[in-house]
């Protein structure tokens, strides 16, 4: 049986880590974490890693899976995004090509990896040669927009994310524009959820932050539990991606994934991932006929 192996992004918001490699530990054959060599963002901006944590993980890694892959992530004549899709690129090609290649960001946490891995080997037989059947396996992600003092405000509709793939063709990001196979994994994305200081850290030195909108910070700054049902359109990028919010009353990430678990709206319905995947596998068949047409006509 080929591996399933999940690599993350090492940088500024590392110890994120210590949420979301739990989750996955138990079921990963092998867990890589990329890193700078120099401790580079993907914009050349320098970042510590406080030593306490390499001692977190020395002494959480009991099986040791844990491997951390260095390397030069940074080219100062890409921009961020492209440096970010090169990194991950790399790490994929480090974590071996015929396993499933996992990536999940620091800020991601799997509510419940046990059923992704159940998931991932009902198409194992993607692995036989992969090159030829690339695919991306998707889930969709609850982004936890702020903490607030007795709990945080969260986008009240999922959006998907790219998590696995067999064959690590990135184009923009986590992206490799093949097939995608929409499956009802869910995580939490702490992507905003960070005092102000770190998060405005973060969004200098992303790999978006050159497509930022100027309305997003303004309204991030004044949300709270009294007006966030007031506040609409609140996406970094496109502002109306991100519609509305919805309120979480707690901290505890086990309490927050039974709620989640509780609410229909924050999971995909069986009835819309069979219509997603049949899309995609109707829109890739088309590509398949088209290509083989072309080829036949030279012969």
């Amino acid at each position: 049986m080929k591996n399933i192996v999940v690599g993350f992004l090492m940088s500024y918001d590392y110890e994120k880590l210590k949420l979301s490699i739990p989750p996955v530990y138990e079921k990963a054959d092998k867990i890589y974490l990329a890193l700078d060599h120099k401790q580079r963002t993907w914009k050349g901006e320098p970042f510590e890693v406080d030593s306490s944590f390499f001692d977190w993980l020395t002494n959480f890694d009991k099986d040791q899976k844990i491997e951390i892959y260095k390397d030069n992530f940074f080219v100062p004549e890409l921009n961020a995004i492209q440096n970010d899709t090169r990194e991950r690129h790399m790490l994929s090609i480090k974590m071996g090509i015929g396993n499933w290649l996992v990536q999940v960001d620091s800020d991601e946490i799997f509510i419940d990896f046990s059923q992704f891995v159940k998931t991932l080997r009902q198409h194992d037989h993607f692995l036989d040669n992969p090159k030829k059947n690339p695919v991306q396996i998707a889930g969709f992600l609850i982004n936890i927009y702020k903490y607030l003092e007795d709990g945080m405000l969260y986008v009240d509709e999922p959006t998907k994310v790219m998590l696995a793939t067999n064959y690590p063709n990135y184009k923009y990001a986590r992206n490799s524009k093949e097939r995608v196979i929409y499956t009802n994994n869910v995580l939490l994305h702490e992507c905003l959820s960070r005092d102000e200081a770190s998060l405005k850290f973060k969004l200098d030195n992303w790999g978006h932050s050159h497509e930022l909108n100027d309305q997003f910070f303004p309204k991030w700054q004044k949300a709270d539990k009294n007006n966030y049902k007031e506040l609409k359109n609140l996406f970094y990028l496109d502002p109306e991606i991100w519609k509305s919010l919805g309120y979480f009353p707690t901290h505890d990430l086990n309490q927050i994934k039974n709620l989640v678990e509780k609410d229909e709206a924050l999971a995909p319905s069986k009835a819309f991932l069979r219509k997603k995947n049949f899309g995609q596998w109707f829109k890739f068949l088309k590509v398949f006929n088209k290509s083989k047409i072309e080829f036949e006509s030279y012969f």
